[in-house]
């Protein structure tokens, strides 16, 4: 067998067992050496990444892992005796953490929904033959490209308990004012919607992209057959882009649960302890905080951490399972 895919010039034997290429024999030391580089070169092209993820990726995470059993007293040099599942125990076990589990709950509730929702109506708006359509598609990415901590900013004046914005809206029409810093509900709502400007446009996109490789041919099929627009939308766009979706979900998910920006910068509270009353304090503000409380910071910290990446595999998972349910019903 031979191969054509070589350098200019240069026709490969390929193995039978195995079909890598095999250097003809009689090849000069630069026939070689091309070969060698072309065989091998895409590889080496891979390491870089791979070899940093390593260091900053999996090292991090693995020997956080193994922090998690020991005890460490906060100004020590080095890690002490093991203590077994005692970290994950007091983890599990602290009211805090709790309040932390429910407050990311609420707000990934309120942000996660209403933004896929939204980024799909948008995308397939965008996806109909708009005047102008490049400018709005780059419109709705504006939002992302806003650094979060002016975001943050922006919302926390919008939302402020006695001179917001918000609040003046509320009064103007006859209604008072909320505490959106005290108030548990409140307050997930405003950092929900801080999430949603942000990242709804970026969503956005990724759909579009899907809606675009859609068959025009489904559509016209649909239109003859007497389907309206809404029946096209729920039966031809929906199913086809079904990958990207559970794509967005599963993103949105992990992106949810991991929400620290946001609230840190709503808080208002001079301990950042994600309110008074812990009302919006997240998983990962948790975790900021366990690393810089007075008893094993650093084991406590990560056996949090390592708490918070199985809860997100477990939601992903059903997240998965659910969407995959939905799929099988829909090709009955």
């Amino acid at each position: 067998m031979t191969r054509t895919d070589a350098p200019a010039g240069e026709v490969l034997a390929t193995s039978p067992a195995t079909g890598s290429p095999v250097p003809p024999p009689g090849l000069t030391w630069r026939q070689k050496l091309s070969h060698w580089d072309f065989r091998f070169s895409p590889y080496l092209y891979v390491v870089p990444f791979f070899a940093l993820f390593l260091v900053i990726g999996v090292y991090p995470m693995v020997y956080s892992g193994y922090l998690s059993f020991f005890s460490w007293p906060r100004y020590g040099l080095t890690h002490g005796e093991g203590v077994g599942f005692a970290n994950y125990g007091h983890v599990l076990t602290d009211p805090v953490f709790h309040k932390a589990f429910w407050n990311t709950i609420g707000i990934f509730v309120l942000s996660a929904v209403p933004q896929v929702v939204v980024a799909t109506v948008v995308a397939a708006m965008l996806d109909t033959p708009l005047r102008g359509r490049t400018w709005w598609r780059m419109s709705v990415l504006l939002p992302f490209v806003v650094a979060p901590a002016a975001a943050a900013l922006i919302f926390g004046s919008i939302f402020a308990d006695k001179t917001g914005l918000a609040n003046e809206v509320l009064r103007a029409v006859g209604l008072s004012g909320v505490a959106w810093h005290t108030d548990r509900f409140a307050s997930w709502t405003a950092i929900a919607t801080m999430v949603n400007y942000r990242w709804t446009g970026y969503n956005t996109l990724i759909i579009l992209a899907a809606l675009q490789a859609i068959p025009r041919q489904l559509y016209e099929a649909a239109a003859i057959d007497g389907a309206s627009r809404v029946q096209q939308f729920f039966h031809v766009t929906l199913p086809s882009i079904r990958p990207t979706m559970l794509f967005v979900i599963i993103t949105a998910t992990i992106g949810g649960m991991q929400i620290f920006t946001e609230p840190r910068l709503f808080d208002t509270n001079l301990q950042f302890q994600g309110g008074a009353d812990y009302q919006y304090q997240t998983l990962t503000m948790y975790v900021f905080n366990t690393s810089n409380s007075g008893t094993d910071p650093y084991p406590r910290a990560a056996a949090a951490t390592w708490i918070i990446v199985l809860i997100i595999i477990g939601i992903a998972l059903l997240n998965y399972a659910i969407t995959r349910q939905v799929q099988r019903r829909g090709e009955r």
